[in-house]
Order: C-alpha cells, then structure tokens, then sequence
C-alpha cells in the first residue's frame, strides 16, 4: 500500500471498542504483563480480543500486517513477530496478536477476518491517530516527578494523564508523585490502581527430564529494561541466584550468548538457567541449547487504590473484581 493511502486508512476509526495500554516512560514499567491480565479478562468475559503491536526490534519487518496468533494457533515466527508479541501469543492463548507499523490496518483485519470482538493497543498511549475507547497508563512515583526525554526517560509529559482513563502504578507511592498526580488528573473521573508483581511457576523450555527447583543455585539470564529487577523479584521469591547475565534489552541471542551462558554456569557451579518468557522466546530457535534453562512468567495483579494510600498499611479495595470490574463497565459504557 501506498504512503498516502496508508496515512489516510491510518485515520480510519476501528468499528469494535479500542483498549490502549501504555506507559510515561521509557522501558521496564510491566506494561506487557498489564496487557496480558487485562486481555485474560476480556476472554473470561466471553470476549474476543485481538492485541494490536509495533513488533518493536523485530528482525523482518514487514510492509503489511503480520498474524502472529488468530487465538487459536500461532503463525509467525521470532523475526516477523519480535519477542514480546510472541510471547503474549503463546501466554494468552484465545486472544489474537497482529503486528504492524498501521494499528488500524491491524484493527480492520482483526475485525473482518478474525472476528474480533475488541482491540487492544500495547504501547498505545503515544499513538493518537487511532481513535481509542478506553485509556489505562501505567507509572511509577518516580516518573510523575521526571522530565522528557532527553533530559528524563519521559515519553509524554505528566499532564498528558489528564486523558487517561486509568492510571495503574506500578510500586509504592511517593508523597512527591502523589502530589504530581492530583496536579494531572481529574480525580473524580480517572480510576486509580495499584501493580503488583509475583514470579510465576519455573518451566523448563527444553530437557523435561531435568528438575531445577528453587533450593539450587540457578544463574539469572535477562534481556531486559532492567534486568536487576528480574534477580531481586527472583530472590525474593526464593530463588538462589548465584550470579546475574544480563543483555541489552530485545537482545538477539546467538550460539556465542550460550557458549557465555554454559562457562558462567561453571563457573558457578549453579544447576541452570532461569530467564524471563520475553527472553525465552529469544532463546528457542537456538535449540538445543545443551543446558538445563527454565522460564518464569512474570505475573501481575491490579487493586484499586486511593492516591497516595499506603502500601502496606491497609487493604486494597475490592483487590480481587476491581480492575476487571472496572473495565467491563467501561465497555458496557462504549457499546451503549
């Protein structure tokens, strides 16, 4: 398709309720995990949602749009996909994922073709040539007192949450950010929720008949934002991380990755590998690997909280329905 023509579909509203789920700020903010708890709700609802992506750093990009799910079976490999929408197409099996520069171009296939009954932008809180029905943002304290890029890590300025819908923040809350956000928000119309983050169940991507459990000394592998976190919440889930690997984020692993991998386990005598699922669908075309290497699911949960309500001092409201309640709600309100 032609640029002109491809500006002009751009523009084109979706016919089906559009969810945007997008960040502040630059890299490491859970907004992968948010999509996929969110778009797990939609199915349990009885919808069909389709999760619209960029496929940011894949390796053969292409011009149209790329299926990498239709919810039912995955079509695409890591180099036209990229790896986190890979990985919501294998963790969130019933949701659609299509990757392509034209959200829209996406949302009409996704519409026509696969039946989707509601679409969901990853990273969408930039992308304002697609109508959208539903805002959810997700921060921490520290990037409601930070400034734009190049100067901070900000995507968009603070006020810009005046248009959200939703504001989930991901961690504790500083006076300072608690302070900032009532500056940005309408307090009476945006809802307010709080992330929590807990290691999911280890499996192993490869050698089944290996075990690695949690009292071995396991090496940490993360392409990540920040891949630090990714041994704390390891440890604190009570893992022993004899040492941490880390890569650049979207890291495109190779044989010489492994040859590092096996001589740190070594080194260290540790029993394996445990690495995050975004880096796990990195790893999978180099099998066999020759080591035992077991992938963690990052997984979240969402309470509705008050701005500035202490963390540990008090329960979350409605921790269990709030958000899910939230959110059907609002596209009760869309559709009537």
């Amino acid at each position: 398709m032609r640029s002109g023509s491809r500006r002009q579909f751009e523009l084109s509203p979706a016919a089906v309720p559009v969810i945007s789920v997008g960040n502040l700020a630059m890299g490491g903010r859970g907004k992968t995990p948010l999509v996929a708890h969110l778009t797990r709700q939609l199915i349990d609802a009885g919808e069909r949602p389709a999760i619209l992506s960029r496929g940011y750093r894949r390796r053969t990009p292409d011009d149209g749009v790329v299926i990498v799910s239709d919810g039912r079976h995955r079509l695409a490999d890591l180099d036209r996909s990229g790896d986190e929408p890979l990985m919501l197409a294998r963790s969130v099996p019933g949701a659609a994922v299509l990757v392509s520069e034209s959200r829209t171009m996406s949302a009409a296939l996704a519409e026509s073709i696969l039946g989707c009954t509601v679409i969901v932008l990853d990273d969408g809180f930039q992308h304002r040539a697609m109508r959208r029905d539903v805002d959810v943002v997700i921060v921490t304290s520290g990037d409601l007192t930070d400034h734009r890029l190049p100067f901070g890590r900000l995507r968009s300025p603070v006020s810009d949450l005046s248009r959200a819908d939703a504001v989930v923040m991901d961690g504790p809350w500083t006076e300072a950010g608690a302070v900032a956000l009532r500056a940005a928000i309408s307090v009476d119309r945006t809802a307010l929720f709080s992330l929590s983050r807990a290691i999911g169940e280890a499996y192993l991507i490869e050698q089944p008949d290996v075990v690695l459990t949690k009292n071995m000394p396991v090496v940490a592998v993360a392409g990540i934002a920040r891949p630090q976190r990714f041994t704390e919440s390891l440890e604190a889930s009570g893992w022993q991380v004899a040492r941490l690997l880390p890569f650049s984020d979207h890291h495109p692993y190779d044989r010489e990755d492994l040859k590092r991998m096996a001589e740190t386990l070594r080194g260290t005598g540790a029993a394996g590998i445990v690495t995050t699922e975004k880096d796990a669908v990195r790893l999978l075309p180099l099998r066999p690997l020759g080591m035992p290497v077991a992938a963690v699911p990052l997984v979240v949960d969402i309470a509705t909280r008050a701005i500035g309500q202490p963390d540990a001092d008090s329960e979350p409201l409605d921790t269990r329905n709030g958000f899910r309640e939230w959110l059907l709600g609002r596209l009760r309100q869309v559709r009537a």
